[in-house]
């Protein structure tokens, strides 16, 4: 995808005047816009970036997740919002992604923004962004701040793999069936919680994965009261029982730890259990073996001995 440069092809920086280079011209019959998301600020207005402030300026049209929010953040950043404003969130973002890419269509840069955080990451956006992509529409980013990265980058846990589970179902039976599901899961998992769920969350973490499974808790990211917090799920449930936890909520579990390697020995009832159906011992050993992924020879010598 490429950037609008100058004439040595350099592109130009995010603020003042030279940003307007990304500013379509809405229902002028000319090329088609773009589609922007771009990520706010998740609590400290300090991480609002330069380019953000200039898309802000200069986009022809702002979709934003709550427009009382958005006026709140511009109010707070100084700048002023020239295009046309909209709302867009979960509960019209199906009916509403058709009219933005209308305006796309005819030449609009759409700006794309969140309460806080990235678009489209368990915010709004994903549907635009799924559509604009079927279309050919070009669609880019400015990051910017994610709860997400932060949670996992403070939490002391392994960040080289991990997974993104965003809420949990709300019912418990479902809850526990998606819990059942990530039992086993090796990589570091984050997950977001409600303040007043936390503690029927932790407590379902803790029955799911064990009270001893490492994990933290990471509330009120960048803001004044930030605060992280890090221990067993069995920890952490005692310490949200009867707080009264406020503030926006992230929480970083570490993942299965690895299982020992098998053993011959660990496997001698199978090959048994093959022998006395009626299986011949060298056949119940191979098949066991294979299953197991344990070597034919050392199995069939620990069945010998254990006769």
């Amino acid at each position: 995808m490429s950037e609008p440069g100058d004439s040595t092809g350099r592109i130009p920086d995010a603020g003042g005047a030279q940003f307007a280079a990304y500013r379509g011209t809405a229902g002028d019959g000319g090329s088609v816009g773009r589609v922007v998301l771009a990520g706010t600020p998740i609590g400290n207005m300090g991480d609002a970036t330069e380019r953000l402030l200039g898309l802000l300026q200069s986009a022809d049209v702002v979709a934003a997740e709550d427009t009382r929010r958005l006026s709140r953040l511009v109010q707070s950043l100084g700048v002023t919002v020239n295009g046309r404003i909209l709302s867009y969130h979960e509960h019209n973002e199906a009916t509403r992604t058709g009219e933005l890419l209308e305006l796309v269509r005819g030449g609009a840069t759409l700006l794309v923004v969140t309460d806080a955080g990235m678009p489209s990451v368990s915010d709004p956006g994903y549907r635009l962004v799924e559509a604009a992509v079927n279309e050919g529409i070009d669609v880019t980013a400015a990051p910017g701040p994610s709860a997400v990265l932060t949670a996992l980058a403070l939490s002391g846990l392994p960040t080289d793999r991990f997974c993104f589970e965003g809420f949990l179902p709300r019912k418990p039976g479902l809850r526990a069936g998606r819990l059942a599901e990530l039992a086993a899961e090796r990589r570091t998992m984050v997950f977001f919680e409600a303040p007043h769920r936390i503690e029927p969350m932790l407590r379902s973490l803790q029955q799911a994965f064990g009270s001893d499974r490492r994990a933290a808790v990471a509330r009120e990211l960048t803001k004044v009261h930030e605060q992280v917090l890090r221990g067993t799920l069995l920890e952490l449930l005692q310490w949200a029982q009867g707080t009264g936890v406020r503030g926006e909520i992230a929480v970083v579990v570490g993942g299965a730890p690895e299982a020992p390697p098998s053993r011959p020995e660990d496997h001698i009832a199978a090959v048994q259990e093959l022998v006395a159906d009626g299986a011949r011992l060298k056949e119940a050993v191979a098949h066991v073996a294979e299953d197991a992924r344990v070597s034919k020879r050392e199995l069939y010598a620990a069945v010998i001995a254990a006769r």
